[in-house]
């Protein structure tokens, strides 16, 4: 496992399955990253709204190392990690 140079975001909330499923692969590779914490309701999402573009889903992962940010789905998510850290 390599990890990045700068810390991975990861913008989601506790009880989302599909945050967890993220967060379980996240610590099975043992990174390390920063959880940002956004509301279940969608209409206050902003700071989502503005780093996505529009789309304001969970799980969304930001890596600044490639300037890349994938936006609500856990699978392409996790394929990536695998891709690009595993």
């Amino acid at each position: 496992m390599t990890q990045p140079e700068k810390m991975i975001a990861l913008y989601q909330f506790e009880e989302c399955p599909y945050c967890s499923r993220v967060r379980s692969h996240l610590t099975d590779m043992g990174m390390t990253y920063t959880i940002h914490n956004v509301s279940r309701d969608k209409g206050m999402r902003d700071e989502l709204k503005k780093i996505t573009g529009g789309p304001i889903g969970v799980p969304t992962l930001v890596d600044p190392n490639t300037d890349t940010v994938i936006a609500d789905d856990d699978d392409k998510i996790i394929a990536y990690l695998d891709e690009h850290y595993a």
